[in-house]
């Protein structure tokens, strides 16, 4: 499959297909480089919430608004807590959890706008970012789907929202997948693939679970996250998938399984310029 999300500079990827169709849209996601943080968030982390210096970070923040020219004012960021809770947001929401954690709309891994001069805003070190558009209504949105967020289907709740309480149309929505942990570094134990198992209803498509020995298994969130959009709905040639592992690719991305923990996060981003 043709790789979607190019590269565009040092700290920055594009989802190439999006911006190259759709004009004024701004929609990617960072790299670990191009920053002023120290040690183990070294250079670009741009998470509030992992002990890293808050100076730096909002620093980081402001070298990324450059890059991308969209204003931190304008920017919206969420308390992520590996849930499944989806909002809308709009205008009143910009800069909410810009430059302190506490301010960011509260226990919220998914949300969406149709407003335009806002950026959407996620963080992450293996998780998955999804990345939703609707073009004709200009609808996008985002979604964090650790396995957590991924076992509570995150991606199709925010789907059922678009049609049950904005009367999208199926056909229209088109989702990217981003950089994330792949299953060529990613074990889980039984308790996770049970909970994969139950998501599916005991159904679990190929390509999703690898079993290992000693009750292991490699799994797949990418796929996973997938074959759950086209359970509800998406057709399946209107999403694309990345090829990066976050693990695989220590000079580019910060990886919380490859770095113990203790690491930054990089950031998925969507908008309309106005």
């Amino acid at each position: 499959m043709k790789e979607s999300f190019i590269q565009s500079t040092e700290s920055t990827f594009k989802i190439q297909p999006w911006e190259d169709s759709f004009k004024h849209l701004v929609a990617g996601f960072t790299t670990k480089n191009d920053g002023v943080s120290q040690g183990c968030f070294s250079s670009l982390n741009l998470g509030l919430h992992v002990n890293d210096s808050q100076i730096s970070v909002v620093e980081n923040r402001e070298i990324l608004a450059n890059r991308i020219n969209y204003s931190t004012t304008k920017w919206v960021c969420s308390e992520q807590v590996h849930g499944y809770n989806v909002v809308k947001v709009t205008k009143k929401d910009c800069g909410k959890g810009v430059t302190d954690y506490e301010s960011g709309i509260p226990i919220t891994d998914g949300f969406y706008t149709n407003e335009e001069d806002l950026l959407l805003t996620s963080c992450y070190a293996d998780c998955v970012p999804i990345y939703f558009i609707e073009p004709n209504t200009k609808y996008i949105g985002l979604a964090h789907a650790g396995w957590k967020g991924t076992v509570h289907n995150i991606g199709g709740r925010l789907i059922e929202k678009w049609l049950k309480e904005e009367n999208l149309q199926l056909e229209n929505i088109q989702v990217a997948i981003g950089p994330s942990i792949g299953d060529c570094c990613y074990e889980v134990d039984d308790f996770v693939m049970n909970k994969v198992k139950e998501v599916f209803e005991n159904n679990i498509p190929n390509n999703i679970l690898t079993s290992l020995s000693n009750n292991k298994y490699r799994l797949n969130l990418k796929e996973a996250n997938k074959q759950l959009l086209i359970r509800a709905g998406v057709r399946e040639d209107n999403i694309v998938v990345t090829n990066y592992c976050t693990s695989c690719h220590p000079k580019t991305f910060f990886s919380h399984r490859r770095d113990g923990g203790k690491t930054g996060r990089m950031m998925s981003f969507i908008g309309w310029r106005k």
